[in-house]
């Protein structure tokens, strides 16, 4: 619970006195230099609350309301909005989890990767409102349109 208190906090005083593309940028520099710092720590940041621990709830909702403040400069709301968060989040828990894991070990600089992906999602959140995501699929459904559609690419 520490850990997500941690990060909350990192996260917020990342974004005082920013907004929009500057308060995201910010935000997510922080959020990749606090987690490779403290990669123990960030992965504890990472658990879900137990089933009725509402202090840890409060905690990480808390973590995710400095994003959720964040992101009204895009004037997100409702399931935008959640779909925003869902991605921020992932976005950069999943670059941070390949770094972390040694995975970019190609010629290009980290760090400039790392800049391209928030500038893109910066860029994704200029459209977000304008977008429509498509009807969802069951994950089974979608896994075996993927899987077909791939072994016809392979025929071809």
């Amino acid at each position: 619970m520490n850990a997500k208190r941690d990060l909350g906090d990192v996260l917020a005083r990342a974004s005082v006195g920013r907004s929009g593309a500057d308060a995201i940028s910010a935000m997510s520099h922080a959020y990749r230099e606090w987690a490779l710092a403290h990669p123990a720590r960030y992965a504890a940041s990472n658990l879900m609350p137990a089933p009725g621990d509402v202090e840890d709830e409060a905690v990480s909702l808390a973590a995710i309301q400095v994003i959720a403040d964040v992101l009204t400069a895009y004037r997100l709301e409702g399931d935008d909005a959640v779909d925003a968060i869902r991605a921020f989040r992932s976005t950069l828990h999943g670059f941070v989890s390949y770094e972390t894991a040694g995975a970019f070990r190609w010629s290009a600089e980290v760090d400039r990767s790392f800049g391209r992906l928030v500038a893109g999602f910066i860029l994704a959140l200029d459209r977000w409102a304008d977008t429509v995501a498509p009807a969802s699929a069951p994950p089974t459904a979608r896994h075996k349109r993927t899987t077909s559609t791939s072994n016809q690419e392979k025929k071809s």
